[in-house]
């Protein structure tokens, strides 16, 4: 590999992996499940690396990876078209717009969610997230934690209230509203 191409490699990387939290998010509700979106991501991670030297403004990477994703997923849903659970081509277009526009507001709530999640204690950040994790049994997660199921669903409520005041006061305070 050039210096030129590996460049071209090191700038692709760089921007795709920033960006790859928001194109996912972005391919997750245009698409009916988590393992169709990773699909679907593949298919992108692909053209968008394909399609890298028609960018001419590194910038505009977000929208432009949107571009390709709402093509992507249109294409994928096409393919899908007999499963009953893939939406209208036309409903979809409607879905992708609106999804791009609310973008930069979803990805604030996200900063602030992580954010609030780090200032949780290491023991509790861990029972959160164990209890969101793809599979994750509550039984298991409860018994981890030392409570019953429901002890833990109580628990898991006042967390996701401390979460979520939190993550409002973040983005009034940082004006990302």
């Amino acid at each position: 590999m050039d210096e030129k191409e590996s460049q071209t490699h090191a700038s692709f990387l760089t921007l795709f992996t920033a960006n790859e939290p928001a194109i996912r998010a972005y391919v997750r509700r245009l698409v009916p499940t988590r393992q169709d979106s990773a699909d679907v991501m593949q298919g992108i991670a692909l053209v968008l690396w394909r399609k890298f030297e028609e960018l001419h403004d590194p910038d505009g990477f977000r929208p432009w990876a949107f571009g390709i994703a709402r093509y992507e997923a249109l294409g994928w849903l096409r393919d899908k078209a007999r499963n009953r659970l893939v939406l209208a081509e036309d409903v979809l277009e409607v879905v992708a717009e609106e999804s791009s526009q609310q973008e930069p507001r979803l990805a604030a709530q996200r900063d602030a969610l992580a954010d609030c999640l780090e200032k949780l204690p290491g023991d509790q950040r861990e029972l959160v997230l164990a209890a969101y994790a793809p599979g994750a049994s509550i039984q298991n997660v409860a018994d981890r934690s030392g409570r019953t199921v429901a002890a833990f669903y109580q628990w898991l409520h006042r967390m996701r209230a401390r979460l979520l005041e939190c993550t409002r006061r973040t983005i009034q305070t940082e004006g990302l509203t």
